[in-house]
């Protein structure tokens, strides 16, 4: 089974995560199958980059995010979109709304 989940990258203390599908059982910073986007909690609001066709693309071939992930996804709005997608809604459309939302998204680069 593929989990789409968190892995972490950075120094100690300055955690970034990489969204990533992977096997189910392997580690946390082990193979994986491809890298999603990225995840950084550490600025305000976090930084959320992530390539939505392809997640998509996994959603529809079975693959689970983990809790971490649902609750970005959801925060975001990615889930919603990712519905009405699979509600027959046209993907180009939803895929530009999304490209929409992350230019228009006002985060500072600066780290805590």
């Amino acid at each position: 089974m593929v989990r789409i989940r968190l892995r972490r990258v950075g120094l100690k203390g300055q955690p970034s995560y990489r969204i990533i599908a992977a096997d189910k059982e392997s580690p946390r910073d082990g193979r994986f199958l491809e890298i999603l986007g990225s995840y950084n909690p550490r600025t305000e609001p976090f930084t959320f980059q992530v390539n939505e066709e392809r997640v998509y693309h996994w959603l529809n071939n079975g693959a689970q995010p983990s809790e971490s992930v649902a609750m970005l996804f959801n925060s975001v709005g990615l889930t919603k979109r990712y519905e009405r997608v699979k509600g027959g809604e046209a993907a180009e459309a939803v895929l530009k709304e999304a490209q929409e939302y992350y230019v228009n998204r006002k985060v500072n680069t600066k780290t805590n």
